[in-house]
């Protein structure tokens, strides 16, 4: 409940950001055109973002006579959660990993790669599925995709004030209440720090919220805290080759890189995961 209030204030601070920028920059008509905007981007990633990832990945979906274990491990998982049953897609790549997709639980996927099916106990991979069916049924892809296109429009908008600074197309009244042409320069770099952080806050919230709707699944978080100290050791070793855009989607990040890279990640550390993990039992 905690993660869930969290991710709804975030949301309405990601909003709110936006729409200021669009008032700041082109009045209560700016502000206007900043939301129809926010909204055509929403809905076209809402509709067609699964087809795109799925593509992207080469995921190949499989029926029950192709992956008999694994389609069964998804259906029993699904009816406990209380969704649908959603498509299964395996993903031709050593690396170890999966992700969830689809706009809503009635048209949802979930892609495991064939390296995590090799690496995974049965328990453990039903622990990895749990959180993956998790995000389906806490309607997580939707949030996220919402967060990635109001940050992607807030982007866009500061790109088209900072040019119209430098360009001398802001009203002088504009330049003068912020500062001049670097106060808005300033202005327009700082917006889209802003909503970087606020979504990564917001794809954090929603990993520590999947990982304990998967412990209330199973009735304890020590199958997926295993399965997580694998798929971390995993990473390091065989990295997937993904794309920053859709790095939020894997349930670890596929991404390597140096403390900033870390710091800047939209997953929180494993090592916190896998604590809060450990701590949770249900009777069974």
């Amino acid at each position: 409940m905690a993660n869930s209030m969290k991710t709804a204030l975030l949301l309405g601070l990601l909003t709110g950001l936006i729409l200021w920028l669009g008032q700041f920059f082109g009045g209560s008509q700016g502000m206007i055109v900043a939301f129809l905007f926010a909204v055509l981007m929403n809905f076209g990633s809402y509709w067609f973002s699964d087809k795109i990832v799925l593509a992207m990945y080469r995921a190949r979906e499989v029926s029950e006579s192709e992956a008999p274990e694994l389609y069964a491990m998804v259906h029993n998982l699904a009816m406990k959660a209380g969704i649908p049953m959603p498509r299964v897609y395996i993903i031709p790549s050593a690396a170890a990993n999966a992700f969830a997709t689809g706009r809503n639980p009635q048209h949802a996927a979930v892609a495991v790669t064939e390296g995590i099916l090799r690496i995974m106990t049965m328990e453990e991979l039903e622990g990895v599925l749990a959180h993956e069916l998790s995000h389906v049924k806490n309607r997580d892809i939707l949030i996220s995709s919402i967060a990635a296109t109001l940050a992607g429009a807030l982007v866009l908008m500061a790109d088209m004030l900072r040019w119209g600074a430098i360009l001398g197309s802001a009203s002088r009244e504009r330049e003068d209440h912020a500062g001049g042409i670097v106060g808005l320069i300033a202005m327009s770099i700082l917006a889209p720090f802003a909503a970087m952080l606020i979504q990564l806050a917001i794809s954090r919230a929603r990993e520590f919220e999947a990982d304990a709707s998967a412990a209330r699944i199973l009735g304890t978080g020590e199958p997926l805290a295993r399965a997580l100290e694998k798929l971390e050791f995993a990473a390091q070793r065989y990295p997937l080759d993904a794309s920053a855009q859709t790095a939020h989607m894997f349930i670890v990040n596929p991404l390597r890189g140096d403390f900033l890279a870390r710091l800047f990640s939209t997953h929180p550390p494993v090592e916190e995961r896998i604590r809060r993990l450990r701590s949770m039992q249900w009777a069974r």
